[in-house]
C-alpha cells in the first residue's frame, strides 16, 4: 500500500482524491491545506486528518507520496519540503516558472533518492495515448506536419492564476500542455517562433508557436485562455503523414467540468478512406496516477515522463517566451539551451 498525502484541497486536489480511492494499492492518509474549511472538507471525503502545516503532516504522519496540487508558486516550497522528509513527489504542472527552481526541486528528490513526477494529463489522455501509439508504428509514414489546439474560457478558480508571477499565464498553465505532448510525440525541439497578445497584467493568454524538431517534423500549437464567456473547451490534434493523417477534436464545457458529456472525434484518414477510431475514454487524471502509484509500489523509475522530460519542455517553454517578447526564431542546441 502507497500512502498519500494531498496538498492543496482545490479543484485538482479534489480530483486526485478521487482517484486515489478507486485505485487499491493506494491511500490518502493526510490533507494539508491553510484554507482550514477547504482542507477540513477534503480530509473529512478522504477520511484522514487535515493540516495547516506541511512540516507538521510531514512529521506526524507514515506517508510515503507527497502529492502537490497548489498554486505554481509554491510548488518549490513543498517539493522541497517532500524531499527533506525522504517523500516522493508528483506535482501539478506548470511545475515551475524558471529552471533555477525546478533545478532545485530536481536536485533535492536527487540527493534524497525519492522519485519526481509531474501530472502532465495530456500523455495520459485516450485519444491522444492512441495518437502516440500510432505514430510509433509508423501508422503515418513519414509525418509531415502537426498542429495542436487548446482554447479556453478564463479559469474562474482564483484570482492568484490571473497573476504572471503567480500562474504564469495561459503560456505556461495551457499552451504547456500541448508544446509537452509534440515533445514526447516527436522529440527535441531545434527552434521556435511565436506571436501573441498579452493580457493588461502580463500574462501571455493567446500563443501560436511553429516549432521546428530534431527529427525534421515541423509542428504547430495554439492557445488562448481568454476565450468569450460560454465558449466551449476545445482542444484538437491533427498529425499529417505521407501515408495517414489523424484528426482529433473535443469539446467540453467550461474548464473541462464535465469531460463526460464532452464531444469528441478521433478520425483517421488514409487511401482515400475516413475511418473513426472509438477509445475507450478513460479518465486520463486517474490514469496519470495509476502509473505513478504502480511504479512506487513496484521500486520502479517512472519513465513516461522523466527529470529529462520535465526540464526539455520548461526549456521549450522558457524558449518561447523570449520569442514572444522579441519577435525573433529562438535556436536551441543539444543542451535545451537557446543560442
Amino acid at each position: 500500500m502507497v500512502y498519500v498525502a494531498i496538498v492543496g484541497a482545490g479543484f485538482m486536489g479534489k480530483t486526485h482524491l478521487a482517484a486515489y480511492q478507486s485505485m487499491g494499492n493506494a491511500k490518502v492518509v493526510a490533507v494539508c491545506d491553510v484554507n482550514e474549511k477547504q482542507g477540513r472538507a477534503l480530509a473529512e471525503e478522504g477520511g484522514c486528518p487535515w493540516y495547516a502545516d506541511g512540516e507538521e503532516m510531514l512529521s506526524q504522519a507514515v506517508i510515503d507520496v507527497v502529492d502537490i496540487c497548489l498554486p505554481t508558486f509554491l510548488h518549490e516550497e513543498y517539493a522541497l519540503l517532500a524531499a527533506k522528509h525522504k517523500k516522493h513527489i508528483i506535482c501539478e504542472k506548470p511545475v515551475s516558472l524558471n529552471l533555477a527552481s525546478l533545478d532545485r526541486m530536481l536536485g533535492a528528490a536527487r540527493e534524497a533518492g525519492v522519485q519526481f513526477a509531474v501530472g502532465q494529463a495530456i500523455r495520459f489522455w485516450p485519444e491522444y495515448v492512441k495518437a502516440k501509439e500510432l505514430y510509433d508504428a509508423g501508422a503515418f509514414g513519414t509525418v509531415k506536419y502537426a498542429r495542436a489546439s487548446r482554447l479556453s474560457e478564463h479559469p474562474a478558480w482564483s484570482e492568484w492564476y490571473r497573476r504572471p508571477e503567480n500562474s504564469g499565464g495561459g503560456l505556461f498553465d495551457l499552451h504547456l500542455h500541448d508544446i509537452d505532448y509534440l515533445c514526447y510525440l516527436f522529440g527535441r525541439v531545434r527552434k521556435v517562433y511565436a506571436v501573441g497578445q498579452k493580457n493588461d497584467v502580463g500574462c501571455w493568454n493567446h500563443v501560436a508557436t511553429s516549432l521546428t524538431f530534431e527529427n525534421g517534423v515541423c509542428a504547430a500549437a495554439e492557445s488562448v485562455i481568454e476565450m468569450p464567456k460560454g465558449f466551449p473547451f476545445t482542444m484538437e490534434l491533427n498529425v499529417v503523414g505521407d501515408l495517414r493523417g489523424l484528426s482529433y477534436r473535443m469539446r467540453a464545457s467550461a474548464n473541462l467540468e464535465d469531460v463526460a458529456s464532452a464531444v469528441r472525434e478521433l478520425w483517421l484518414y488514409g487511401e482515400g478512406q475516413a475511418e473513426r477510431i472509438d477509445v475507450d475514454p478513460f479518465d486520463a487524471y486517474q490514469k496519470e496516477l495509476e502509473h505513478f502509484i504502480d511504479h512506487i509500489d513496484a521500486g520502479t523509475p517512472i519513465t513516461t515522463i522523466t527529470p529529462a522530460d520535465i526540464r526539455q519542455v520548461l526549456q521549450v517553454i522558457l524558449a518561447i517566451q523570449t520569442s514572444l517578447e522579441t519577435g525573433t526564431t529562438v535556436y536551441l542546441d543539444d543542451g535545451g539551451h537557446a543560442v
